[in-house]
């Protein structure tokens, strides 16, 4: 389950700009993935500035398919390791960010998770992210990174469409 969050009170007008909040989307996160992203946000690694759950999160996505390997790696793990998992696993709701969101959402819809392929969910492929991360850098390092580099490019986006 997914869901666009937005303030209460923010309403969509002709002409409005978007709020930032715009560009987060909900996913859930196994327990175990969370528990370990909870780590490094409380991780004295993380500092100046502080990343939130949605930079972490988007973070492990883009590491995760930063390499022409990623998507296999990450169905692999989904095939391998995660189906192994008790389905009834706990999940915690956090958020994303949108870019990272829809690369998730396109392996969602890709050949791989088709028929005659098992069909993961977001909260599957979130997790799968994540605990790919987690087996390639336990200490977090690598999810700062990226975190770092998704800032900004977000920056970078914001500032070309402002000149525009």
């Amino acid at each position: 389950m997914h869901s666009i969050q937005t303030p209460p009170s923010h309403s969509h007008h002709d002409g409005e700009k978007d709020t930032p909040t715009a560009d987060i989307v909900e996913t859930r996160l196994w327990i175990d993935e969370h528990n370990w992203l909870y780590d490094i946000l409380k991780s004295p690694a993380n500092q100046a500035p502080t990343f939130r759950f949605p930079d972490l999160i988007s973070a492990c996505v883009t590491s995760t398919l930063s390499s022409s390997e990623g998507a296999r790696a990450l169905f692999d793990y989904l095939g391998i390791q995660l189906v192994l998992r008790d389905p009834a696993t706990a999940r915690r709701r956090e958020a994303m960010w949108r870019p990272q969101y829809e690369q998730l959402q396109a392996l969602q819809r890709s050949p791989a998770n088709q028929h005659p392929n098992p069909k993961f969910q977001l909260d599957q492929l979130t997790t799968a992210a994540v605990a790919l991360c987690r087996q390639a850098d336990p200490s977090g390092t690598l999810v700062l990174k990226y975190a770092r580099l998704n800032m900004v490019q977000r920056a970078t986006v914001r500032s070309v469409a402002s000149q525009d």
